[in-house]
């Protein structure tokens, strides 16, 4: 446990990406099986521990601390699991400090009623920072700057492999990967699971700058518009079906509309939309039914889900990943009118002559709720990740609106003392309704002045959260706005962040709600 916490206190205060790699990679090397798997596990979002919840540590921890200091204290500190390591008091005893594997299969094993004795048991073995990972671990919420691709990407620098490679199989491993380590060790051959129903990694597009179109043949390139939904896999091979995201994560189980309809032999690659009477609907109605655990049958009347295919990966066991593209959408054409997929149409090609006709086509798109344009060469081959050329993502531009803070709230990991996520309104009849919520865009600079303004012109408090005096104009970048019924103003902004900080700017000049329900995509 002790290795394992020191590793997430280092990826806590290290910035650099690389950094972090070579951090877990240090860790993957020095670490004995299992611990190392569980770690991957913990730092790859493949853990789970339904008995252990926030509320019953909060609720362990004030057996021993005055209610009022730890709420004190979590206010300031602004994160559960560095609060409880810093001031739980230390009880020394005969307990011994247990091991990563220790901990992960007793919490497996235990029932919910004997999850907090374990627990007061290991905060009492363990110190400050063994406490703080422990909490971090059993909630599920590292926040230490690591994704589930960058811990993988680690695992193969480490191991001497591509990380495509081990995306292959990882959908055929469960922690805490022993096959998968003796294979990076040397000591056995790769997990034969890559004929099953895993996740291939997708192939991605890079950004297009309105500079960059005088490098390029607009004869070797195939056009489609980007629809405003989420990139999906759809696996069904050897018997099994699945629904994977660009992540590489199975959300069939929030789509089981989608699952039902694939009786077919392949892989396909697409984009998961609502689709009612062939018109794509506004992604808010797509956000319905992301992340559910359960999908009501209203909700798959109500949000019909629809998939729009761009290419197909494998056609039965034939792998069709090293065809020119322009082969691959031939075959894909000819499996779909084969196949004639429910709930599955085609992504169109546009015929164009030059980029001054994509030009135009884009500059409507906000106008048809698509998102712009992608661009494809026709020899382009479909490798793993984001190589530089053959594909480019066209966006239409981002819109902007002078908004106003309201509230303020603690971020997590580095950002745990700074009042980092601002919701945000505009005016209505001379008051301000929020529209929405952001933690992006400025520097770390310009995060410690807008806290310490936070600071000096809060009104009240509410816990972790600030209410500000409505005296700082934020100019936030957005993609969209939406009808929302979780908004007092009704509307909610999609992706907004901030795009410059208006010092300058009195806050009875911002904008108003009439603007943003102009922009409503219905």
């Amino acid at each position: 446990m002790r290795t394992f916490a020191a590793l997430l206190d280092a990826l806590v205060f290290m910035p650099s990406r690389n950094g972090k790699i070579r951090l877990m990679a240090d860790y993957f090397a020095q670490v004995p099986d299992p611990d190392r798997g569980w770690g991957l596990a913990a730092l790859t979002g493949a853990l789970s521990f339904s008995a252990a919840k926030p509320a019953g540590v909060r609720a362990l921890v004030m057996e021993r601390v005055d209610p009022v200091l730890f709420g004190w204290s979590h206010d300031f500190v602004g994160d559960l699991a560095e609060t409880v390591a810093l001031i739980w008091p230390e009880r020394p005893g005969a307990n011994r400090e247990p091991t990563l594997s220790e901990v992960v299969e007793a919490l497996g094993a235990a029932h919910r009623g004997a999850v907090l004795g374990l627990l007061e048991r290991w905060l009492d073995a363990l110190d400050a920072d063994g406490r703080f990972a422990l909490i971090k671990l059993i909630t599920g919420s590292l926040r230490v700057g690591v994704s589930a691709r960058l811990a993988k990407t680690a695992l193969a620098e480490w191991g001497g492999q591509d990380v495509d490679a081990i995306e292959e199989v990882w959908h055929g491993l469960t922690p805490p990967y022993a096959p998968l380590f003796a294979w990076l060790e040397g000591r056995a051959d790769r997990p034969a699971v890559s004929e099953g129903a895993g996740f291939r990694p997708l192939m991605l597009a890079n950004p297009l700058e309105d500079t960059d179109l005088g490098a390029l043949d607009p004869v070797a390139y195939n056009a489609e518009w980007k629809w405003d939904g989420i990139r999906v896999q759809v696996v069904a091979r050897g018997g099994e079906r699945r629904l994977y995201s660009r992540t590489g994560d199975d959300i069939g189980r929030a789509f089981p509309d989608i699952l039902e309809v694939m009786d077919f032999d392949a892989v396909l690659d697409g984009e998961l939309l609502v689709v009612r009477d062939g018109q794509v609907a506004p992604f808010n109605d797509l956000q319905q039914r992301l992340n559910r655990k359960q999908v009501t049958a209203r909700m798959l009347r109500d949000f019909p889900a629809h998939v729009r295919l761009y290419d197909l990966l494998f056609e039965g066991p034939e792998d069709l990943r090293g065809m020119p593209f322009g082969a691959r959408r031939e075959r894909l054409e000819l499996w779909h009118a084969r196949v004639a997929p429910r709930r599955m149409d085609l992504s169109p090609l546009i015929p164009f002559e030059g980029w001054e006709t994509l030009a135009a086509l884009r500059a409507g798109a906000r106008e048809a709720a698509i998102e712009g344009l992608m661009l494809k060469r026709a020899d382009s081959l479909y490798v793993p990740g984001r190589p530089k050329g053959p594909w480019f993502k066209w966006k239409r531009g981002a819109l902007t609106l002078d908004v106003v803070m309201m509230y303020a709230q603690r971020g997590h990991g580095k950002r745990s003392s700074f009042y980092s996520d601002y919701t945000f309104g505009v005016w209505r009849e001379g008051e301000l309704v929020p529209v929405g919520k952001c933690y992006s865009g400025f520097t770390d600079e310009e995060l410690v002045r807008l806290d310490r303004w936070i600071r000096n012109n809060t009104v009240r408090r509410f816990g972790p959260v600030r209410e500000v005096a409505p005296g700082l104009v934020l100019e936030v970048a957005f993609d969209s706005v939406h009808r929302s019924t979780r908004h007092k103003s009704g509307v909610a902004m999609r992706f907004p962040r901030v795009h410059r900080i208006r010092w300058d700017k009195p806050a009875a000049e911002a904008d108003r709600l009439e603007m943003l329900e102009r922009l409503i995509v219905e």
